[in-house]
């Protein structure tokens, strides 16, 4: 489904992605985030939602079906290190700093911060070229609201 997305972010130059393309693969670097632990759940799935619909202005339907493109994007994506630095890659640094903070949003969204949710954030936060002080402010700002 996602074959010629994926194919612009492997290739050996990629170039940069348009905004839906980015946002889906942003997204689907949440639900990866989200399935870390093997359970996937339909509260995980109602926060990236809302998540999605709060930082890209979507409805409700927007926010669903651009959830759902996320999580067949996330099956079908290679392995983290490779998938996170292609969009790396394909996005601009701004852009970057903005994934590690909805990953934060995810990941403490239940309130509670899991060791395999930190290890992922901070893999994430090195292969998107970003420090530990870029997450550490990213989730601050999170947890400020």
């Amino acid at each position: 489904m996602f074959g010629d997305l994926l194919s612009r972010l492997l290739a050996p130059a990629p170039e940069t992605l348009p905004d839906e393309d980015a946002r889906r693969a942003l997204s689907a670097l949440m639900v990866r985030l989200a399935r870390a632990d093997g359970h996937y759940d339909a509260d995980e799935r109602a926060r990236i939602a809302r998540i999605l619909s709060e930082r890209y202005a979507l409805d409700a339907t927007g926010a669903e079906v651009l959830r759902g493109d996320a999580e067949a994007l996330e099956a079908e994506a290679p392995d983290t290190v490779r998938f996170t630095r292609a969009i790396k890659d394909a996005v601009p640094y701004e852009a970057r700093a903005e994934i590690i903070e909805a990953l934060w949003q995810v990941a403490l969204a239940d309130g509670a911060r899991e060791a395999h949710e930190d290890s992922l954030i901070r893999l994430v936060t090195s292969l998107l070229g970003l420090t530990d002080q870029d997450s550490a402010r990213a989730r601050q700002r999170v947890m400020r609201g």
